[in-house]
């Protein structure tokens, strides 16, 4: 059994498919030891603790730059034991110290289809807005492993949803969320807790 650490910076939309997942049997071989967040007060840690699952806070604020912050992230991750992270809206790029250190080993989740909107600038609605300025006719999700560089990890799913005329940023993200996001995050992490994804020349197959 496989131990999963999710990191967090909001609402835990995210976390909570996962905790679904796990207690519905979708996700296999592996299970939420700890939700770590970086800043008090979220309500993902809400969400963790209506769970009995276990949680730190290590708030970004502390800390000058990102490379301390992501050696205390690091420390945190190591004590935990963990086998798996993902990034569920964890709003912070984490330095390379901990991508190396868990190489393939960190997953996210990004709400475009890579290499299309995407990299440092691109998360929340600016993502959304981008596709609908460009006038994109789908757009979706993609999970994919997290290196040192933002958005560039090699992807494991990808999912699509039409995009509609009268799209707001905040209609295509909720339809992105409910209809991408929330399926396939867990059916990414349950693949990897079986051992069902290969990494061969930096791309993922999924066995």
């Amino acid at each position: 059994m496989k131990n999963i650490v999710v990191l967090v910076s909001g609402g835990g939309t995210n976390l909570q498919a996962l905790i679904d997942a796990e207690k519905s049997g979708i996700i296999k071989n592996g299970r939420i030891t700890c939700v770590i967040a970086s800043k008090e007060g979220v309500y993902a840690l809400e969400r963790a603790k209506n769970n009995d699952i276990p949680t730190r806070v290590i708030p970004r604020k502390d800390y000058a730059d990102s490379v301390s912050y992501s050696k205390a992230i690091l420390e945190a991750l190591n004590e935990e034991k963990a086998d798996l992270v993902v990034l569920a809206g964890f709003m912070t790029i984490l330095d390379k110290c901990v991508t190396s250190a868990y190489a393939y080993k960190i997953i996210n989740v990004h709400p475009a289809l890579i290499p299309s909107f995407c990299g440092e600038g691109f998360y929340g609605l600016k993502v959304h807005e981008a596709a609908l300025a460009y006038g994109v006719k789908v757009s979706g999700a993609t999970i994919h492993f997290v290196n040192e560089e933002a958005d560039a990890g090699a992807i494991i799913l990808q999912g699509t949803v039409n995009v509609e005329r009268d799209d707001t940023p905040e209609i295509l993200q909720r339809r992105i969320m409910e209809n991408v996001e929330w399926k396939l995050l867990p059916q990414a992490v349950s693949l990897f807790c079986q051992d069902r994804i290969e990494i061969v020349d930096g791309k993922a197959y999924v066995k």
